[in-house]
């Protein structure tokens, strides 16, 4: 498939860019700065800036037949980035033409009862701004959509193995994440599903299709 990713300069897009093409598709990697993306024949740098329009967005997008939104300010424009770009980012999918969307989000982003108190609390605006990205994301559009919630990144090698919907929270490596990801377009069963990950003891391809 034709597959834009939202964010490509990031961490998370860093593992799964390779991780998609493995899997034999074709990626567009949106960015910023597209120059620091490497082109290949898999890998198509393309500019792409969530403080743009929604119509130059859709312009972008035309080629894709799935977007993933894994881009993030890390705190320092929640607002522009996180939340409002994120919008932009679905209503121009839809305009495109396109029905499936991923997006990373963060664990418990839909369960605010459940931030005071734990980790979670020093994410609280990050997660405010997840909360209403996720709920637009289900609320708000017709994208056939998937919304993948891991608890803290972890910069450390892939185990290859995590637990899916446990209800607890846990570290996540950043290569395990990017490779569910990946694993997610496999199966139809995520479409329309909110997914909680952590790190666990099973194997990715079947914890994905296990759902």
């Amino acid at each position: 498939m034709n597959i834009f990713v939202i964010g490509s300069t990031g961490r998370v897009a860093k593992e799964l860019i390779p991780a998609l093409v493995e899997e034999g598709h074709h990626v567009f990697a949106g960015a910023r700065q597209p120059e620091k993306i490497v082109e290949s024949e898999f890998v198509t740098p393309v500019k792409f800036d969530l403080e743009w329009e929604v119509p130059e967005m859709a312009q972008a997008l035309k080629n894709a037949e799935v977007v993933y939104f894994v881009a993030g300010s890390r705190g320092k424009a929640l607002l522009q980035t996180d939340l409002f770009g994120a919008k932009k980012a679905m209503e121009a999918t839809e305009k495109a033409g396109i029905g499936r969307y991923i997006q990373l989000s963060s664990a418990n982003s839909l369960q605010p009862e459940t931030w005071k108190g734990t980790a979670l609390e020093a994410l609280m605006d990050y997660n405010i701004a997840k909360f209403f990205a996720d709920h637009w994301l289900m609320d708000h559009t017709n994208l056939e959509y998937t919304i993948l919630q891991p608890g803290s990144l972890e910069e450390a090698p892939a185990t290859g193995k995590i637990s899916l919907n446990s209800g607890e929270l846990g570290k996540n490596t950043i290569p395990d994440v990017a490779k569910t990801l990946a694993v997610l377009l496999t199966t139809d069963k995520t479409k329309n599903q909110v997914i909680a990950m952590r790190n666990g003891d099973e194997e990715i391809e079947t914890a994905v299709h296990a759902l």
